[in-house]
């Protein structure tokens, strides 16, 4: 059994969030994190403030999209610590808009990167996990995995979907554990994505209770300190007062 403040977490779309709030918490705590992302340069500040903290860390340019650079990611966080422990899919986008307005690049570009990058990163660490006889997989879904909203029947689509592989992985599995957080309204640059102002103005108005990342980074924390033979499979989180 792996000490859990000597483990190894691997945290995709590190570089802002959820991502971001996950790395700095459990820098703090001990555990040793690789952080992947498009934005180099916010990777290497947070990088650098972990480390004034005491904290131990490596971070490396992260497409999720492509299965090639994400199998380097986890090879980059074997050789730099010589295990992965925990591959935290957290990488995702919702440019939210209603079906008939036909966004269809934006409804590829969430399959390939809310639904696509995560099966990637299944694929890159699923061996090495195997060959360990031990690993955990943390991949975020959303309450939109849970429930179909206007604007939102895409990004819907993906979470559920994330759910579907997350618990078609764990009934495969006898020594790996798999996780699936499912956030409500979570304070982060996702929204920024929104191109369509209606549905921009949607999620405004949706989003009168929101939760800083720092919560879904305590959940995420949690999943990761229990015991080796505890597998916490799903854990929703909202804000008090969210209606959906």
């Amino acid at each position: 059994m792996v000490n859990v403040n000597s483990k190894v977490i691997a945290i995709t779309g590190a570089s802002s969030g959820i991502g971001e709030a996950t790395a700095r918490l459990l820098a703090h705590q001990g555990l040793r994190v690789v952080l992947g992302a498009r934005r180099t340069d916010r990777l290497a500040a947070i990088a650098s403030e972990i480390r004034d903290k005491g904290g131990v860390v490596e971070y490396r340019a992260l497409d999720v999209t492509s299965l090639e650079d994400m199998q380097a990611f986890v090879e980059f966080a074997k050789a730099r610590f010589g295990r992965l422990d925990v591959m935290v899919n957290n990488a995702g986008v919702r440019p939210f808009s209603k079906l008939e307005v036909l966004k269809i690049d934006e409804w590829n570009r969430m399959i390939d990167v809310n639904l696509r990058g995560v099966l990637h990163g299944i694929a890159a660490a699923l061996p090495l996990f195997k060959q360990q006889h031990a690993g955990q997989f943390v991949n975020l879904a959303s309450v939109g995995g849970h429930l179909v909203f206007p604007y939102a029947a895409v990004y819907c689509a993906t979470k559920f979907a994330v759910r579907a592989i997350s618990e078609g992985l764990r009934q495969e599995s006898t020594d790996i554990r798999v996780t699936v957080i499912s956030p409500g309204n979570t304070e982060s640059e996702i929204g920024n994505t929104i191109t369509d102002a209606e549905a921009a103005q949607w999620a405004a108005e949706f989003r009168t209770s929101i939760m800083p990342p720092d919560t879904i980074a305590r959940a995420i924390a949690f999943a990761i300190e229990q015991p080796d033979d505890v597998d916490v499979n799903e854990i929703l989180v909202r804000p008090i007062g969210q209606s959906g």
